[in-house]
Formats: structure tokens, C-alpha cells, sequence
């Protein structure tokens, strides 16, 4: 078995200011005082919590990992040469997006498990009410070989939910995702697409829907939120905004092609606040301007792809 992530980091951003970007909350003289100390420990955390995704059914680390919230290609591959992925032969694809606080998106991957044949962004140009242009985080898309199979992947990273202007800019961004779906099943209706992200919507929502229903995604983690348990946990309402959604024919059963075992989120204890009022929810690195040292706002999410043997 393989195992597929995808996390939202929360704000990786290195140390040094970006004079293109809004990045002066991660600088030493900010009132986050974000010092090389605390980016060490975050990338630590981090190199910790990505090798250990679906570790416990597969033994080993991800294949394939899409990752949102990166400031620059500096930040990941200080995150690959952290102390738990150093060893491990993870590459990168990722690209600048035009997002005005100069965090993208990108692929983390085994050289040993996937080749890259074709990558690309997708940016996406939003009009605001009174007619300024707004820009958000590129779309991802990296196709290529995975153990022998092509394969494409969308790494998505959608407009916040905490702004209500921001729910027909999410459905843009499905639209979007639509598009560059459709243009891969002309090249090849049979296609296999992994579409994965921090949608800021759950499976319910329109802008999801819309997606899946438009391409005939499946959605599998339409069966993973309850009452104590999901990625992201606001007010103390848990949700799941990370998610995965494949073509049908990832459910096929044809001798030497990936196939769908199963999804979850990877809400491990050592990832969890530990005590007071907020336990059990992710143990972030910062709650507003306050310094907790965790890892991150999301618990990542991840799938096991079995190859179906021959004698099938």
C-alpha cells in the first residue's frame, strides 16, 4: 500500500522579509516574534508529523504529499532537510502564486515511488465588489508516473471561510479546478485525477458539490466528520475542510492499477493540545499572536492506494 497526504502547514514562512509580500508577522521584530528558533521547531514538528502520515498501515513514509500555506521553495526544502525527512528522497514541485500574503501551495514527493512528466499553476483572477482584482492561491497540477502509472494530481489551497464575501470566490476556484479536469480527460477520458486541498468547505457546501459532481469525482471523506472529530476545529465545531476527490475509476479493479482502499485524517495524540479548553483540538503554533509551539491549525488528511495484483 501507498500512502497520499495532504496538510496544511499554517503559515510556514521563513525569517527573512519579503518586501513582495505581507510576511512582516514572521519576523523577529513582529509581535509574533518569529525567531529561527521557533522556525527550526515548527519545521522539526512538522518533518515529524509528514513522515509518520499512514506509517501504522504502510511502515514507511508518504509517496505524495500536497502541502498549502509554504511562504517560498526556501521554506521546503529547509522542511526536507529537516531531521525526519533528511533521509527520505522527497522533491518538490511548486511555483510563486500571486496570493498577496505569498503563501502557495506544492507537491512533496518520493523520486523513487513518482516521476514527473508535466507540472503547471493555475491562477485564478477574482473581482471584488467594487471592481479591484483580487488574486488567490494557484491551482497545482502535477501529472506523471507513480509506480508505474500516470496519474494526475490538483493541489488546492481555496479562499478563507471566515469571510462571507468569500464564498462565490470559492466557486471560482471550483470552476477553475472543473476546467483544468476537463482539459485533461480530452488529452484522456480514462484520466486518473487526485484532487486534494484545504477547500475551506466541507463536503456539503456548494463549491465542493460542484466540483464532484460536475467531473463525477468521488468524495470519500464525506463520511469522516462527526461531532468530536475533523480537521479543523473553530469555536469548538469540528469540520473537515481537507479533503481528497478522485476519478471513479481509482474504485475500478483492473490488474496493475491503483486502487482506493481507504481515507482518514492523520489527528495522532502527540499532534493534539494536550490539556486546558481547547484539548484534543490541533495543537497549532500560534493562536493569534500568542506562541504555542505546535504544529499546525489542521490535522493533515491521506489516502492508501493498493496496486491490484495481476491475478485479478
Amino acid at each position: 500500500m501507498k500512502t497520499i497526504a495532504f496538510f496544511n502547514l499554517e503559515n510556514l514562512f521563513d525569517i527573512t522579509n519579503d518586501p513582495n509580500t505581507f510576511d512582516t508577522d514572521f519576523l523577529s521584530t513582529s509581535e509574533k516574534r518569529w525567531t529561527l528558533k521557533r522556525y527550526e521547531n515548527k519545521l522539526f514538528k512538522l518533518g515529524l508529523a509528514i513522515s509518520s502520515i499512514g506509517k501504522t498501515e504502510t511502515g514507511t513514509h508518504p509517496a505524495i504529499v500536497g502541502v498549502a500555506e509554504v511562504e517560498n521553495a526556501k521554506v521546503i526544502q529547509d522542511l526536507l532537510d529537516s531531521e525526519h525527512l533528511k533521509d527520505i528522497p522527497y522533491a518538490f514541485v511548486h511555483y510563486d502564486s500571486p496570493d498577496e500574503r505569498g503563501i502557495d501551495v506544492a507537491l512533496l514527493y518520493d523520486k523513487t515511488r513518482f516521476t514527473v512528466t508535466d507540472s503547471a499553476p493555475y491562477s485564478i483572477v477574482l473581482i471584488e465588489e467594487n471592481g479591484q482584482v483580487d488574486y488567490t492561491r494557484d491551482i497545482l497540477r502535477v501529472s506523471g508516473i507513480f509506480d508505474g502509472e500516470q496519474i494526475h494530481f490538483l493541489v488546492n489551497h481555496w479562499p478563507s471561510k471566515h469571510e462571507e464575501s468569500n464564498e462565490p470566490k470559492r466557486m471560482e476556484v471550483s470552476n477553475k479546478a472543473t476546467e483544468i479536469i476537463e482539459s485533461l480527460k480530452i488529452d484522456n477520458p480514462e484520466a486518473k485525477i487526485i484532487v486534494m486541498g484545504d477547500f475551506n468547505d466541507n463536503s456539503a457546501s456548494e463549491s465542493v458539490q460542484a466540483l464532484v459532481n460536475n467531473n463525477s469525482l468521488f468524495n470519500p471523506m464525506e463520511q469522516l466528520k462527526s461531532f468530536d472529530r475533523g480537521t479543523v476545529n473553530y469555536r469548538f465545531k469540528w469540520d473537515v475542510f481537507d479533503q481528497f476527490m478522485l476519478t471513479h475509476n481509482f474504485l475500478d479493479h483492473r490488474s496493475g492499477t491503483h486502487n482506493f482502499k481507504s481515507a482518514n485524517i492523520f489527528d495522532p495524540d502527540f499532534m493534539k493540545q494536550y490539556k486546558g479548553r481547547f484539548k484534543g483540538q490541533p495543537f497549532r503554533t500560534y493562536a493569534g499572536k500568542t506562541y504555542k509551539g505546535g504544529y499546525s491549525d489542521h490535522f493533515p488528511v491521506y489516502l492508501l492506494l493498493r496496486t491490484v495484483p495481476e491475478s485479478i
